[in-house]
């Protein structure tokens, strides 16, 4: 079909948006300029705009050329051996699969990813250029990833995350917002900075001369704290956690008298850690007031059968509590929070607070020069060995008292679980946190060789990576028990997970007989055994893929 275009007249200045007007209301209401109306008006609205959109190109006047962006920084650290560049291409390139039902017996590339970034930022290597956006793409889906993506990637993340709105939660998680600090031997810049920087930026400054000089970083604070707000006081304070000293003390002392309650509180809760300050002696007399031993003796009949002649006294110890009966405003001043929590009472709530923030030294004196392993030992009068207890864990945690610790947890193989003050997982795996890395996975080995992996999940996460030679024997001696016993197979499955990424890779070849499909015992769960079978060859292929990722990126 043959059809004739009426001409179209030159449009004036504001004949585009006639055009799109005339669009909007349909040609049938508005007629487009130099067309009649009838059938052909839209096909010569269609030819209007397509003369108007090449005159409106065509007619652009140039505009000064835009700055081009500077030229990214260099990497000075050595590139990537080939293999383990290929290797890293690999692990970004895999996409998590559908979740829910079998995973099968193929490694989880995506679980590899932070473990193989871990070891390629312990060996210092840079990044490919051409990997950095499939890597910031990886690290912006898994905030979890990013510390260790960032510190990978280098100063080059951010100068594309400043090109690149997609990436810009590398500037916010860069210190200062990526912004370049002024060397710290720069008088003048530094105090510059922090006079007219913004939050972040001061923020990371104080944090990277605590790291340091934290004398300096102490009086930069002190220099303009009574004009900060409070949450920012509050950030500062945080700070000091880093290389705490005895000469923080006095600027401490002095935020305890703070406007702000959460100023105060912190500031307590830091004095505390310091076992020599004032404010943990002051916590000592109160919490000494409230504990002491009791020796109570009894009458017990011996000798004759007639229980009459021959008797003799023993003497109990015990520890008897007596809780504070008022919060006066000097504790309040040293960081005890008056008003308890709902469901708990005002006497135990307080004698909590003064316990955690006594220094742990006081206990031997206060109760007979006995040892931490002893006092816990010691039961405790009128049901208060719970709350006393527990207070003594949070002390041992905070002060980093590895003798408290190791009492409080007790034999891991012991019949109460929880150890004999630890009230909870979360609270045993705090204390692990204060031993050091051997010792710790020692006692996590025992407590799974006693009671299985029912509970132990949360005491695995603490335990340092990759995991020593006995706890990764308790763990694969346990799975196989589960295994032969016919065990619901997924309630394991966490703990295979962690297997995978936190078993040394050095025990795949121990794992090689549990690759077979076992007998299924007459209550096991259907599939139990092919289940079994298919997650242990999952767990040899991915300690065998980390082998060789460790050895391309040429780790001992």
């Amino acid at each position: 079909m043959t059809r004739t275009s009426a001409p179209v007249d030159a449009p004036g200045a504001d004949a585009w948006e006639g055009l799109v007007t005339t669009a909007l209301l349909g040609t049938d209401r508005r007629t487009p300029p130099g067309a009649a109306p009838g059938p052909d008006a839209p096909l010569a609205l269609l030819d209007a705009a397509a003369v108007e959109t090449v005159r409106r190109r065509a007619g652009l006047r140039p505009a000064r050329a835009a700055e081009r962006p500077q030229a990214a920084p260099e990497d000075v650290r050595p590139a990537l051996p080939p293999a383990a560049a290929r290797r890293l291409a690999m692990l970004l390139a895999d996409r998590p699969g559908p979740s829910g039902g079998r995973r099968g017996a193929a490694p989880d590339l995506t679980e590899l990813l932070p473990q193989w970034l871990a070891v390629a930022n312990a060996r210092g290597f840079a990044p490919p250029p051409q990997v950095l956006p499939a890597l910031l793409d990886a690290a912006r889906g898994r905030t979890d990833l990013r510390p260790a993506a960032l510190e990978f990637a280098g100063p080059r993340a951010l100068w594309l995350a400043r090109l690149n709105p997609d990436w810009r939660f590398a500037l916010r998680a860069a210190p200062g917002g990526g912004a370049a600090l002024p060397h710290l031997q720069d008088d003048d810049g530094v105090r510059r900075l922090w006079q007219e920087g913004l939050f972040a930026e001061r923020v990371a400054l104080v944090s990277a001369l605590r790291s340091r000089t934290p004398a300096a970083a102490r009086d930069l604070l002190a220099s303009t704290w009574g004009t900060e707000r409070a949450e920012d006081r509050l950030m500062f304070l945080d700070s000091l956690r880093e290389g705490l000293g005895p000469d923080d003390e006095p600027f401490l002392e002095q935020a305890l008298a703070d406007r702000s309650r959460n100023v105060r509180a912190t500031a307590a809760e830091l004095l505390s850690a310091l076992p020599g300050s004032a404010l943990a002696a002051r916590m000592a007399v109160r919490a000494e007031a409230c504990v002491a031993i009791d020796h109570t003796r009894s009458a017990r009949p011996s000798g004759t059968g007639d229980g009459i002649s021959g008797g003799t006294t023993q003497t109990t110890v015990t520890i008897a509590v007596e809780a504070p009966h008022e919060c006066d405003p000097g504790m309040e001043r040293d960081g005890v929070v008056a008003k308890a929590p709902a469901g708990r009472g005002e006497r135990s709530w307080w004698l909590g607070q003064l316990v955690e923030a006594a220094p742990l030294g006081t206990w031997s004196r206060r109760l007979g020069g006995r040892t931490p392993r002893e006092i816990v030992a010691l039961p405790v009068a009128d049901g208060w060995q719970g709350e006393l207890h527990a207070a003594w864990c949070r002390a041992a945690v905070r002060q980093r008292d590895a003798a408290w610790s190791r009492a409080l947890l007790g034999d891991p193989s012991a019949p109460e679980a929880g150890g004999p003050g630890a009230v909870s997982l979360a609270e045993r795996a705090k204390l692990l946190g204060t031993l050091g890395a051997a010792e710790r996975a020692e006692w996590v080995a025992g407590f799974i060789a006693a009671h299985g992996l029912s509970e132990a999940f949360q005491l695995l996460g603490v335990c340092a990576v990759p995991w020593a030679a006995p706890l990764g024997r308790a763990v694969v001696d346990a799975l196989n028990i589960a295994r032969d016993a016919g065990s619901y197979p997924w309630s394991f499955s966490g703990v295979m997970g962690l297997a995978e990424r936190c078993l040394d890779p050095s025990e795949a070849s121990r794992l090689d007989a549990l690759l077979a499909v076992p007998d299924e015992p007459e209550n096991a769960s259907p599939g139990a055994g092919g289940y079994w079978a298919e997650a242990f060859q999952r767990l040899v292929t991915t300690l065998r893929l980390r082998a060789a990722m460790a050895e391309e990126l040429g780790a001992a």
